[in-house]
């Protein structure tokens, strides 16, 4: 699950984080861990049936010369015959959540597993929600290996190693490249189609493996781009105009989910008019800055007003720039409740009075409250019973303390040397134009504020990819917000669509 807005940047403790990240506060690290376990287990859709084995177990993660640089966990599912023999020719797909700081714990028992829990809508699930066969499972289509970047889940760093060179953009890449050709070698599965599926800052990690894995002589077949976010500064920086412009579509979307815009139109109508809006007319008022004028101002400000569903005075008073902490807290404020960030249709009760500090509120999300700890905990009872693996005590679904509030974003940009924060639909491009038989997937909801679908459109325009390349890519837009499969209707969509892509020569 995504957890930018919980950065340093968002949060404005960035010196504070930095005095926080390896020396007081060290990654956790682990000389052993526990012995790999397995299960044969069925999965069946009620006309489908699939004999799989799922593996818990840890990968060594070592650098050119042997160093061990950590321990990576990975929870495997591969679909075997009646010997128990797997289908080599079956592609593997490597899935992971982002942060940077989480684990892959949302997008395997939220989404694409094969086991799932069941949501409700946009209402908080319950501890004790079933777990049940995902009818939609990649595993129809794929062989899928979560795995879980060091320094969360039941991944850990090696006892001498730098958590510098590994909590950062590139050493992140490097580190998971090792670990899926270690998977890949360990289990004679170099001849099968390969293929990278992650969500949130997990498309970053994409973005850079595209390339980096190509360099390395590792092909791919495809990527699935799940809520995706290419320009961190553009969506974690407010200050920065093509982060209210992306804002915009999405705050459009969540008034009228609200009844608060966009009355009697339909929602995908509504937000290509938002789109529309942003592009034609927020754009260029937002370019002008106080040259605008005061009166061409407000005419904006009052259009803004009818598809955001706040007051044209509120946005006047704001220059026609609104971050989405303000958008969250007043939309709903009237009755006294508090929109969600990773998918802006659940909500909760605004925080008390004395509980105003802006960014302790920024971390607050009902989306995540409502759905992380029954995923873990039927993550671990499955672990525990199905397939006795012993892990440690705790098991950390997110890290965000160690990994993310000192993350590194510098990254070697192809064609521009060392930035201090990525742009990496350069890498996409660059990955797309070596190999231009490899696909691509983008998904993304109108709902998610935490990585917007605008920016991810805006940044794939500025690659000017040939009318072949451009072809290579498909784009799928849902009702959902940032974990699509929380979604139940989004996730049979997202399921037959991910299907056809797989089936895409």
């Amino acid at each position: 699950m995504a957890e930018e807005e919980k950065t340093a940047a968002e949060k404005g403790g960035a010196a504070q984080a930095q005095t926080k990240g390896y020396a007081i506060v060290p990654a956790e690290r682990a000389s052993a861990v526990p012995e790999a376990a397995s299960a044969r287990l069925t999965w069946t859709d009620g006309e489908k049936v699939l004999e799989y084995e799922a593996r818990a177990a840890h990968l060594e993660v070592r650098d050119d010369a042997g160093a061990l640089i950590g321990r990576m966990f990975s929870l495997s599912y591969v679909v075997v015959d009646g010997e128990g023999a797997p289908n080599r020719a079956r592609p593997v797909t490597f899935a992971y959540n982002g942060g940077p700081g989480s684990s892959s714990v949302p997008i395997n028992f939220g989404g694409i597993g094969p086991k799932r829990v069941s949501t409700d809508g946009t209402r908080h699930v319950r501890a004790d929600a079933p777990v049940v066969d995902n009818p939609h499972t990649l595993l129809v289509d794929s062989d899928v290996v979560f795995l879980d970047a060091l320094g969360t889940g039941w991944s850990v760093l090696a006892e001498d190693a730098d958590p510098k060179k590994v909590f950062c953009t590139d050493g992140d890449a490097d580190a998971f490249a090792r670990a899926i050709c270690a998977w890949l070698t360990e289990n004679g599965r170099w001849s099968s189609p390969l293929y990278l599926y992650g969500e949130s800052y997990g498309t970053v990690r994409n973005s850079v493996l595209m390339r980096l894995l190509g360099e390395r002589g590792v092909q791919l077949t495809g990527v699935v781009m799940l809520s995706a976010v290419f320009n961190i500064p553009q969506l974690l920086c407010p200050g920065d105009d093509l982060y209210y412009l992306g804002m915009m579509p999405t705050y459009a979307a969540t008034a009228q989910f609200f009844g608060k815009a966009g009355a009697g139109m339909g929602e995908d109508e509504w937000f290509d008019r938002a789109v529309e809006f942003a592009e034609g007319e927020l754009a260029p008022a937002l370019l002008r800055g106080d040259r605008l004028g005061e009166e061409r101002e407000r005419a904006v400000a009052e259009r803004m007003s009818t598809f955001i569903g706040l007051s044209a005075e509120h946005i006047l008073a704001h220059h026609l720039r609104i971050d989405l902490l303000d958008f969250r807290t007043h939309l709903l404020m009237g009755e006294g409740r508090v929109c969600g960030r990773l998918d802006t249709r659940f909500c909760s009760d605004a925080p008390s009075p004395m509980q105003g500090y802006d960014m302790w509120v920024a971390g607050e999300d009902a989306a995540d409250d409502a759905l992380e700890g029954a995923w873990v905990r039927a993550f671990r009872r499955f672990c525990a019973d199905e397939l006795g693996y012993q892990g440690p005590a705790r098991y950390l679904s997110n890290n965000y303390d160690k990994v993310n509030a000192g993350w590194n974003w510098g990254h070697e940009e192809p064609g521009l040397g060392e930035v201090s924060a990525p742009n990496v639909s350069l890498d996409v491009a660059v990955a797309l134009r070596r190999n231009p038989t490899c696909k691509l997937a983008i998904l993304g909801g109108r709902y998610d504020a935490a990585t917007t679908w605008w920016n991810v459109v805006h940044d794939m325009s500025r690659q000017f990819l040939s009318p072949e390349l451009k072809a290579r890519v498909s784009w799928y837009r849902y009702g959902c917000g940032h974990m699509a499969y929380v979604d139940e209707p989004t996730l049979e969509a997202m399921g037959c669509d991910i299907h056809e892509f797989y089936e895409k020569r």
